[in-house]
């Protein structure tokens, strides 16, 4: 999931990606708490996803189907609307900041409850960020506290955790303190890692805590339940919190959630009203296009494969390989025939429509202009001069992915695109569950591995970050002194100048995709199928996807 903001703009979020192309029912992106036309008598909204949820804590989630069911269990200080702007959820008004941008004073609002009756205090907001930056939790998340003072100390080990730049003045206010002005930090705010956590019962559980459903506690709009393990439970659910404080806008009774990896067997359910919201990829996308449940949901995340580069001989620290295969790959004809779902070819790493020029709004695609083209005729003159330069006539590797229908179908493709363009090189395939790709993409497992990203937060560093040499999500290691110093410059001596900062970023990307740190492929969307009695379904490309809490069903 991501996964990843920047510049004091509305516009920051002005990707239209909720919902955005539908043809039958109101938008899936309409929020509401006015259920216009009345509501069935049964508000159950039945949910299939393709991989089973990896970590239900909230300091240890990692991925897209976490942070979506974290998203609807926990609330945090902001929860992002269906224009994916922060508004106040914990907080009972909007931050005070101070002039200089490193002082936040926050106001939580007094009636928020935990499932179990607690009440929801600053001391928890204070617990769980602390539990998420202490090394000994080992979040690879840490890194998004980066601007909270302290925080980077913390996280090395090198400064205690009662350090954080973030106290309680009392059961009911807050202040943080950051270390640099972070144009985003709102939309942070909104974002799970930064959720409350209830101490009492984390300690209580021990190494159980968040395994199953029952043990944690719960203070968002519902209860996760049903949940019997993290990466290898394919059912669970969310039930109605009867302690959240806003209960009243919330109109489902329960969301069913189901895990099917085959497209044909999620069109099955929908068909067979088992399901009212599946995604379908490929040819059944294509073919379903025009049936009145279809939407096609762009998402601000990017597909791309990273060859490891840990291992001194490894052959993918050679450019002229890696821009080979890259030169191998058509990738129009990856979205259009293999995909068919509204995923668009990358051009860069960066996804186009998500942040745009604070000087005259243009996207940022546009801005930095690279290319990722398709040409067997210029992969085979960068195959031959890798074979020169490594001084080998012929390379075999594996290609790891998750063993998802459309990914298996992707990897597939790019096994044949790669050996029919450059002789001599023999692919291998390696499909697996989501969490095992997750669990050997961390380890270096892997020669290459088909992974993606989902940003976080609407700003073009939610993706630059993640290659800088040394971060948790850079799993090749790949690394470049240049792109180092244009992404620090980013983050510090022009953080305050949108521009300076802008240009900064646009110059990472260009240095990232001329060299070929990684391949970008596609820029995901997705295809569903969904109930048009379901209404008020939020989807968010940046961020946690989706929000159910205003989510009813018609009659």
């Amino acid at each position: 999931m991501k996964k990843r903001w920047a510049y004091s703009l509305v516009t920051i979020f002005g990707l239209a990606l909720a919902g955005c192309s539908t043809t039958g029912g109101s938008s899936s992106s309409t929020a509401t708490s006015n259920s216009s036309g009345g509501e069935a008598k049964d508000q159950t909204f039945k949910v299939v996803v393709q991989q089973e949820m990896p970590s239900a804590d909230l300091s240890l989630a990692t991925d897209t189907i976490s942070f979506s069911a974290l998203n609807n269990v926990y609330e945090g200080i902001y929860r992002l609307n269906k224009d994916n702007s922060p508004e106040p959820a914990g907080a009972s008004e909007k931050a005070k900041v101070s002039d200089d941008g490193l002082t936040y004073t926050i106001k939580l609002r007094k009636d928020a409850k935990w499932s179990n009756g607690d009440p929801v205090t600053a001391a928890d907001y204070v617990y769980g960020w602390q539990r998420t930056v202490n090394p000994k939790t080992a979040s690879e998340y840490a890194y998004l506290f980066s601007p909270v003072k302290n925080a980077d100390d913390i996280t090395a080990g090198k400064t205690a955790v009662d350090q954080l730049g973030i106290k309680a003045v009392n059961d009911h206010e807050l202040e943080i303190t950051l270390s640099k002005a972070t144009p985003y930090f709102d939309y942070l705010l909104a974002f799970p890692s930064f959720f409350p956590q209830n101490q009492k019962v984390v300690e209580e559980n021990g190494s159980k805590y968040a395994q199953s459903s029952a043990t944690a506690v719960y203070n968002g709009p519902f209860t996760l339940t049903d949940f019997d393990g993290p990466g290898t439970d394919t059912e669970w659910s969310y039930t109605k919190n009867d302690q959240y404080w806003d209960k009243e806008n919330v109109k489902l009774a329960k969301v069913e959630v189901s895990v099917v990896k085959e497209s044909s067997t999620s069109l099955n359910l929908f068909q067979d009203g088992e399901a009212d919201d599946v995604i379908l990829s490929g040819e059944l996308a294509q073919q379903m296009a025009n049936d009145k449940s279809f939407v096609s949901q762009p998402e601000a995340s990017t597909t791309y494969l990273e060859m490891n580069q840990r291992k001194a001989d490894s052959p993918f620290k050679n450019e002229n390989l890696r821009k080979a295969i890259s030169y191998a790959i058509d990738r129009d004809s990856l979205v259009n025939s293999i995909l068919g779902d509204g995923s668009i070819a990358s051009t860069g790493l960066v996804p186009s429509g998500m942040t745009f020029s604070p000087k005259n709004k243009e996207d940022f695609t546009k801005s930095a202009g690279t290319e990722l083209s398709y040409s067997k005729k210029e992969a085979k003159e960068y195959w031959e001069k890798a074979k020169k330069e490594l001084g080998i006539t012929s390379l075999k590797f594996d290609i790891l992915s998750s063993d998802t229908d459309s990914s298996k179908k992707i990897t597939e493709y790019l096994q044949s695109a790669i050996q029919e363009s450059l002789e001599g090189v023999t692919v291998t395939l390696s499909p697996v569950p989501f969490s095992v790709r997750l669990d050997r993409s961390n380890a270096g497992d892997f020669d290459v591995v088909m992974g993606g990203w989902g940003a976080d937060y609407a700003d073009a560093s939610s993706f630059l970050d993640l290659f800088v040499t040394g971060n948790s999500y850079n799993r090749g290691q790949w690394s470049n002194s240049e792109y180092d110093a244009t992404i620090k410059a980013a983050s510090t001596t022009d953080v305050s100048d949108p521009e300076k900062r802008w240009d900064d970023l646009v110059k990472a990307e260009k240095v990232l995709m001329d060299t070929h740190g990684v391949v970008p492929l596609y820029q995901k969307a997705e295809a569903h199928l969904r109930n048009t009695k379901a209404k008020g379904v939020v989807a968010h490309g940046a961020g946690a996807q989706y929000d159910y809490k205003w989510t009813y069903i018609a009659k």
